[in-house]
């Protein structure tokens, strides 16, 4: 299965289409019955993530989100930026800076590496009019809570004050360790609030991705609700599986929606589940019914 891992390696480059033609020479594209905007409530603001979808044509996506009232695009590099505009859509979270899941901010061998790629992309994101740079902690090695800490402040210090000058946001992704990423350090609510906390800037937030914590520490909703001023970003996708979001799985999305709605979060929840179902777009449109609370 074309999954996110290798996704994420070729996304970031602004384009997976060469990466993902032997998964096109098996899927087809389904035509969406149209579903209005204005039937959408207003109170989620809508994504969903292009990795997921990488069997359809950036072009066939955007028109897609267009006509369901999806407004932005998530994980889409640079280089395809371009494309969104073109249909009033949003790159809802940028990437492109990341050399990839597991070497990543917690460790200070990549920091060199990391450093300029990131002065680079905020720049981009900032001149494109988006807020949104996804970043990830990295795997573990061995290393402690505290180094991880301390090498992750370390780090983003030195790009912290750009993104605060350019309005844009860092956003650390939590995965889980026990399924998808083993050794990932980032794997817990509590360890990305305490990253938050010591690095101290409203510009560094974290991507709560409720597949990933319902793997690794469960109890979603009264997370959220205690850890919300410090979530700047939310991921759907079905437990166990990363598929559907429907009854075909353990979360009920439209309580999570509404204790989501009642934080008074205004950005994104984006779709990132694994659709399986013959009609991948149906599936689409479902999972933002679920979740238009």
């Amino acid at each position: 299965m074309y999954n996110r891992r290798k996704a994420i390696q070729t996304l970031f480059t602004g384009t997976a289409t060469v990466a993902a033609a032997p998964l096109l020479l098996h899927l087809k594209y389904e035509k969406p019955d149209v579903i209005m905007s204005s039937a959408l409530k207003g109170n989620i603001n809508h994504a969903v993530c292009r990795w997921t979808y990488q069997y359809l044509p950036l072009d066939e996506l955007c028109h897609t989100a267009q006509q369901i009232g999806i407004k932005g695009i998530d994980l889409v590099g640079p280089a395809d930026w371009a494309t969104l505009k073109k249909y009033g859509l949003t790159s809802s979270m940028c990437n492109g800076a990341e050399l990839n899941l597991t070497d990543g901010w917690a460790d200070a061998r990549f920091h060199a590496a990391l450093i300029p790629r990131y002065k680079e992309h905020i720049e981009l994101v900032a001149k494109a009019g988006y807020k949104n740079l996804i970043c990830f902690s990295g795997s573990r090695r061995g290393m402690d809570n505290e180094t991880g800490w301390n090498n992750c402040v370390k780090g983003l210090q030195q790009i912290i004050g750009l993104a605060e000058k350019n309005n844009v946001t860092l956003v650390m992704e939590l995965l889980n360790s026990k399924v998808d990423h083993k050794d990932y350090m980032c794997d817990h609510t509590a360890w990305g609030v305490e990253l938050c906390k010591r690095l101290g800037s409203p510009n560094f937030k974290l991507l709560y991705d409720i597949y990933h914590m319902q793997i690794d520490e469960g109890d979603v909703i009264r997370t959220i609700q205690q850890y919300h001023p410090y979530i700047g970003h939310y991921h759907t996708g079905g437990v166990p599986g990363r598929h559907e979001i429907d009854e075909t799985q353990e979360l009920y999305y439209p309580a999570i929606m509404k204790a989501i709605v009642a934080t008074g979060f205004n950005d994104f929840v984006a779709q990132e589940f694994i659709p399986t179902g013959n009609n991948k777009i149906e599936s689409l449109k479902k999972a933002i019914a679920i979740c238009d609370v």
